[in-house]
């Protein structure tokens, strides 16, 4: 038992290593402004990342083809990129007043552009973090496009197999693909990548999209075309990151901006020297919990207590969402579309516009003329979270040297983590963040504990959780050391530690909101690294993370109002 437990903290050690070795070369190629990701000059990247073979990337170190890796990382990529040559970062440079059509991948906010056919520009407004993710998966998509090349170059002069001429056949015709020639298209592609065909056939439609219903094989195509005339025409593949990019990362230039919009409208409207309260959240939560029971309570008298919020989130329900956020504008809602860049869309709350008394708070206990003022914020991303939240605190900077320091009663922070006990849609409360790959701990106080979520017949966890530089780089063996050390941590997740630098700079560094602001803390499960067919890659959450969304937004509101 000794000998195993050696083994495993050796394997936890050499993919920290990984991770850090990761992050410096990132870094350093960024510094350099360009590399070819398949030549020498990305080896070190590639190296570590197959030495760490993170859960995300499923069979990444294995010589078939990672399907759901694939899947999880072309829907975090923009369209098209899979034909790219030329992959260049940029900061926000003006394409937006272009010709050009920004392209934005589905489950990722990043504006991109296909500038000609062997180009995607890529904005990069969001810090490191969207850096270090974007290279992350661009790393990943062109080692499986190596090892489709390896399947199907039969020698150095170009020569191909059949299965591969036979793929390039269907891919090059416009029309859609009949029943038959999709499987037999499928028969190809399974060989092309050592997967069976059954596997190839569940994952197909699943990269279909509208106007592509065969996108898949498009995506297989073209990541092998391009790796076959890497090495055949010594064509590489090159990554750039624009000077602009270079010489903006890291000022805050987009987080200023955005801070600075929000409190220009809380000045216009008379609401900034009212008590704040900030909650970092999606932008249904918190305004379903005050306005969608006065809206639609009364056609769900006889429901269980969440299917009205569960009805919201089902896509194809617009209508009913477009009611209650019309009734939310008429009770004074102020909803701020990002124009900044960080892609991060506000709402602001006057609760004193609320008619309180028809909502579930109706025994909230607010002091006349003082009512709490509630700022929502989308999802920051990594580092960002530090970037706007530092900007956000600091006092509002007026004409003549003026300042106006914001009077922040509370933040709270609301979201999905990686839990690594228990499963999907279960809470977690944590009483520390630690910051992965630095010397960097943030305890604090949480005002929210795990006895308030008791008794909602959903799992709650609490305990420290890890702030990781990226979701996608974790593996079982570093993650079983956070939980099973003695550190003990509950789950992971990308910002925690970024919020609370910011908070406790401002509050006990700079002065320049509340030493005692309040702060709040807690996730849902979106996956559990830890097991197999559990991790992101497996897919999203469906109306699990529905009632422990609510439970937690309902809870940040009642200690919000005084409710006991």
């Amino acid at each position: 038992m000794k000998e195993f437990k050696n083994i495993s903290r050796s394997r936890a050690q050499e993919s920290s290593a990984a991770i850090e070795r990761l992050y410096v070369t990132m870094r350093h190629l960024f510094n350099r402004g360009f590399y070819k990701p398949m030549g020498v000059s990305g080896e070190t990247l590639r190296e570590a990342l197959l030495e760490l073979r993170p859960e995300i990337y499923g069979s990444i170190a294995e010589e078939k083809v990672e399907l759901n890796g694939l899947l999880y990382v072309i829907e975090r990529l923009p369209i098209g990129i899979e034909e790219c040559r030329y992959i260049n970062l940029t900061s926000d440079e003006g394409y937006a007043n272009s010709h050009f059509k920004a392209i934005v991948p589905p489950k990722r906010r990043r504006n991109c552009y296909r500038i000609d056919d062997e180009q995607m520009n890529v904005e990069i407004t969001r810090g490191r973090s969207d850096i270090y993710d974007i290279l992350t998966h661009l790393t990943f998509i062109f080692i499986e496009s190596h090892k489709i090349k390896d399947r199907v170059l039969i020698d150095d002069e170009g020569k191909v197999s059949r299965d591969w001429e036979k793929l390039e056949g269907v891919v090059n015709q416009t029309k859609k693909l009949a029943l038959i020639d999709r499987e037999k298209a499928i028969s190809h592609a399974s060989n092309v990548l050592g997967r069976t065909f059954a596997e190839v056939q569940d994952i197909y439609d699943k990269f279909a999209t509208t106007e592509a219903p065969d996108r898949f094989l498009h995506v297989i195509y073209w990541l092998g075309k391009l790796a076959i005339e890497e090495v055949v025409d010594n064509n590489k593949r090159t990554i750039t990151f624009s000077p602009i990019l270079r010489e903006r990362l890291g000022h805050h230039i987009y987080g200023e901006i955005w801070a600075n919009n929000i409190k220009k409208v809380l000045l216009e409207n008379g609401l900034i020297e009212r008590p704040l309260h900030v909650i970092s959240a999606n932008m249904h939560s918190v305004m379903n919990s005050l306005f969608a029971e006065p809206v639609l309570g009364k056609k769900y008298k006889e429901s269980s207590e969440f299917q009205l919020f569960e009805d919201l989130s089902k896509s194809g329900n617009d209508t009913l969402r477009k009611k209650v956020e019309e009734y939310a504008f008429k009770q004074g809602m102020i909803s701020l579309p990002d124009q900044s860049g960080t892609n991060i869309d506000v709402q602001v709350f006057d609760t004193a516009k609320i008619d309180l008394k028809k909502t579930v708070f109706a025994k909230a206990k607010v002091q006349k003329g003082n009512e709490p003022v509630i700022i929502v914020m989308d999802y920051a991303f990594g580092e960002q979270a530090f970037e706007t939240i530092d900007e956000l605190l600091k006092p509002y900077k007026l004409e003549k040297k003026n300042k106006i320091f914001l009077d922040v009663d509370s933040v709270s922070i609301m979201g999905k983590a990686g839990i690594l006990e228990g499963g999907k849609g279960d809470i977690m409360i944590p009483c520390a963040h630690v910051n992965e790959g630095t010397a960097d701990n943030y305890p604090f106080e949480n005002e929210l504990t795990k006895e308030m979520f008791d008794g909602n017949g959903i799992p709650v966890f609490a305990g420290p959780m890890v702030t990781v530089l990226g979701t996608s780089l974790q593996n079982k063996d570093l993650l079983k050391f956070f939980h099973e050390s003695t550190w003990q941590a509950i789950g992971l997740e990308m910002e925690g530690a970024y919020y609370q630098k910011a908070i406790q700079s401002a509050a006990k560094i700079r002065k320049s909101i509340n030493p005692d602001v309040k702060v709040r803390y807690a996730y849902y499960a979106s996956d559990n690294p830890l097991e197999t067919g559990s991790t992101l890659a497996s897919g999203g959450l469906g109306t699990t993370g529905v009632k422990p969304t609510y439970l937690i937004t309902i809870k940040i509101l009642e200690q919000i109002f005084n409710i006991n």
